[in-house]
């Protein structure tokens, strides 16, 4: 068994996630079905959606792709990618019921011809299976190869529903676009064949546990929104930390670096689901609406404090987990010289009413010490410290997204003994400890999302042109001037000294990595 494959042979589906109602049936058209985003990702999700009830019994899976393949190999192809469990009965029983549902399909992404086949074979899909004519398109392919697939589509006809009853809707993978210029063409070729309530461009980041929490969060508890501004907020800091390389993506990411690849998408999504007003009421419209506004209300970088408040970092050879690691350069299809960032550090500030002077530092970087996704604020401290002596640390509120899901809350509390002494404690929140060892994949929850209907946690092209925006500056300010002296931190390590700086100057510092 492959190492991937065992990853998704560990996981725990839990008996808790099971769907009231099951989805529409629908036609799901997978682009890129042989690669590997499909394999590791899409089907062990489209699986645990299948067996919790959450997909119609009459699905079908096509999987599209250049590839030659027969059903039989495709679906042979997909078990190895399978877990051995299901949430009840026998896993293997499972397993197989799910793969008779998949089929494959073989077609060049360019060809007309290729997509005149393939309404023929859907519209024998919806007579087989009583599909209704409901078709989801998912684009799993490089992001080079969205547009030809767009048109093509469009071209055959298969963009719009084919009656009054039944819908079509298609899933874009990030990157959207490299630029902003590129984003504003991606948006306009699929808006030019599909409407934009029919697009779902998919973060995958937006459907773990903790990031869809904290919307619940904010704005199902009283105790919380009134302390969420710069009354009482001095700072906040968000962190995606990784401690793998690069592993098998160097020809993807020698083109994109850290502040394409995760500031422009992950991070800036944090930020405005942090920093968003309440939504008149919990829907995509509403909820996206309060987004955008965020991205809007960042103050805009220019030259000089992109040198000032931006921070760039390539990790040179060092030691992770207790094993040696190359360098960046040294990485197999890195360029020896390559100026690639693989570490960015940035301090924001968004200027509206709510936030007004509390610095967002955001942050995101490979080969760290340690995996974190977290998010967290800092409150101010007391105006009036009555405990002569006592060096008492600012509350903070953590919400961990990865590896461990949860909240803590810090605050003083006295040491026990005979003096008064301050120590900082924290009262923790764990979803495996409070709702057992089973999580939904977050790509399964928002495919679920994305057959029914729901684009709440997705994002809209207004937003993507926003997060572009706040990012082209960066982008052309580091083309105007040289990198650092790269690699400038070792891997293993928390950065380069500059983003430590960045923090330091303004009598902060960053969270350690745990």
């Amino acid at each position: 068994m492959s190492s991937r494959a065992a990853i998704a042979h560990e996981a725990v589906y839990p008996d808790n996630y099971f769907c009231e109602v099951p989805s529409d049936p629908c036609a799901i058209v997978m682009f890129g079905a042989s690669g590997d985003l499909a394999r590791r990702k899409l089907l062990p999700a489209l699986y645990d959606l299948a067996v919790h009830s959450c997909l119609a019994p009459r699905f079908r899976l096509l999987g599209f792709a250049r590839t030659e393949m027969s059903n039989e190999a495709f679906q042979k192809q997909a078990t190895e990618f399978l877990p051995d469990k299901a949430p009840s009965g026998d896993g293997k029983a499972a397993r197989q019921d799910f793969l008779q549902h998949l089929q494959y399909f073989t077609g060049n992404y360019d060809d007309g011809e290729s997509y005149r086949r393939l309404a023929k074979r859907l519209e024998a899909l919806d007579r087989e299976a009583e599909l209704g004519g409901n078709r989801l398109f998912y684009l799993a392919t490089p992001p080079a190869v969205y547009p030809r697939i767009v048109e093509q589509l469009g071209r055959a006809g298969l963009a719009k529903p084919k009656n009054d009853g039944s819908w079509v809707r298609i899933i874009v993978e990030k990157p959207f676009g490299h630029d902003g210029a590129s984003a504003r063409a991606l948006n306009a070729q699929l808006l030019s064949v599909f409407d934009e309530s029919q697009i779902f461009r998919i973060d995958h980041y937006l459907g773990k546990e903790t990031v869809q929490n904290l919307l619940v969060f904010r704005f199902g508890n009283g105790i919380f929104e009134p302390l969420w501004s710069r009354n009482y907020v001095d700072s906040v800091q968000i962190t995606a930390a990784e401690s793998l390389g690069v592993e098998r993506r160097a020809a993807f990411y020698e083109s994109a670096g850290a502040l394409r690849d995760m500031v422009q998408s992950h991070v800036l999504q944090l930020t405005s689901l942090v920093a968003m007003e309440t939504p008149a009421n919990f829907d995509a419209t509403a909820v996206r609406n309060e987004k955008i506004k965020v991205l809007q209300s960042i103050r805009p970088l220019d030259r000089n404090s992109v040198h000032k408040h931006v921070v760039r970092g390539q990790y040179g050879p060092g030691c992770v987990n207790g094993e040696d690691v190359p360098g960046y350069r040294d990485e197999p299809g890195v360029n020896r010289n390559s100026s690639t960032e693989t570490f960015v550090a940035l301090k924001l500030q968004i200027d509206n009413w709510r936030w007004s002077g509390v610095p967002f530092y955001l942050r995101t970087g490979k080969r760290l010490a340690h995996p974190a996704a977290e998010i967290a604020i800092s409150f101010k401290s007391a105006p009036h410290m009555v405990f002569q002596g006592e060096a008492v640390e600012p509350n903070s509120l953590v919400l961990n997204i990865q590896p461990q899901e949860g909240i803590s809350l810090s605050f003083g509390a006295k040491t026990p003994g005979t003096k008064l002494h301050i120590s900082p404690v924290a009262m923790d929140f764990y979803y495996r400890r409070a709702f057992g060892a089973g999580s939904r994949e977050a790509y399964a929850t928002l495919i679920n999302d994305c057959v029914r209907g729901d684009a709440t946690l997705f994002d809209r092209a207004d937003s993507v042109e926003a997060a572009w925006a706040l990012v082209d500056p960066i982008l052309d300010a580091w083309r105007s001037s040289p990198p650092p002296a790269f690699p400038n931190y070792p891997a293993g390590s928390e950065g380069p000294d500059a983003a430590f700086q960045l923090v330091e100057a303004e009598g902060r510092h960053w969270r350690p990595l745990p």
